[in-house]
């Protein structure tokens, strides 16, 4: 009697589903386009057995390129309630392969809090599924830690951290802030975008600013003399502009010049 009334009530929501939804989310008014991906994004983590398949991700996979902001930004936050739990991130590989490459692009979305979400969105697809994001995609985030905006940048720190710089994460490495800043110099000597330490540095801020505020151990490294463990010249002059930057931004407590906080980025 269970399974028959579960049938009927599948039975109901594909009704609804096709009768409803597969005319509505192509609707004219972009608010019903938007409500339609918030709804369907819920029905999968309500109804994960019923709904958490391919045939019915391909519509949010497809709305992604909707022409309205508000409409991209719900499929985003759909999909980060996807992508945010390991068992539900599990069934998400087919998905992944097909839309991934859209995923990837929407990080220089031209609307900024579509960007920030998109973002956030990679770094939730780093950490609950290991293989799904090639060098190459992560490539493609990295320069946003040196944007103008700065939810932007600091979302792309997080996404920059846990991908390269969290000393967890190196075979050798006991987390410890040495292993840290020597990441962070590979990462900032490669980026040969030198004259915006103070812009890397803010990026890091909310994700890793006790870390950047060990000046013991930077002080520690730039005094090193051992041959093997002392730095080059090239990075003591760039651990000396990061030193630099984080003493400013722990004094001034401020985003530097040029880039704009959070409100007028949410205003605008």
């Amino acid at each position: 009697q269970l399974q028959e009334q579960q049938e009927e009530i599948e039975n109901m929501m594909n009704a609804i589903f096709k009768g409803v939804f597969v005319h509505r989310y192509r609707d004219v008014v972009p608010e019903i386009r938007a409500i339609c991906m918030e709804e369907l994004g819920m029905w999968m983590r309500s109804y994960t057995v019923s709904f958490l398949t391919d045939g019915y991700l391909k519509y949010i996979g497809w709305t992604l390129h909707d022409k309205q902001w508000e409409v991209r930004l719900q499929c985003v936050k759909a999909l980060q309630g996807l992508y945010c739990c390991r068992d539900t991130a599990a069934h998400m590989e087919l998905f992944t392969s097909r839309f991934k490459t859209r995923m990837v692009a929407m990080v220089l979305d031209k609307e900024p809090e579509v960007a920030v979400e998109v973002v956030k969105l990679l770094t939730l697809m780093l950490e609950n599924m290991e293989e799904a994001l090639t060098e190459e995609d992560c490539q493609s985030v990295y320069p946003v830690v040196y944007v103008s905006s700065r939810p932007l940048a600091s979302a792309a720190g997080l996404f920059l951290y846990r991908r390269l710089l969290d000393p967890q994460r190196e075979p050798s490495g006991d987390g410890d802030n040495r292993t840290f800043f020597r990441l962070l110099l590979a990462f900032f000597i490669e980026s040969e975008l030198h004259e915006h330490t103070a812009y890397l540095v803010d990026s890091l801020w909310d994700c890793a600013g006790p870390r950047l505020r060990d000046w013991e151990t930077i002080s520690a490294l730039l005094l090193e003399e051992s041959p093997t463990e002392g730095l080059t010249d090239r990075q003591e002059k760039a651990l000396v502009e990061i030193l630099a930057a984080s003493v400013v931004q722990a004094a001034e407590g401020q985003p530097p010049v040029g880039r704009s906080p959070a409100k007028k980025v949410t205003e605008g």
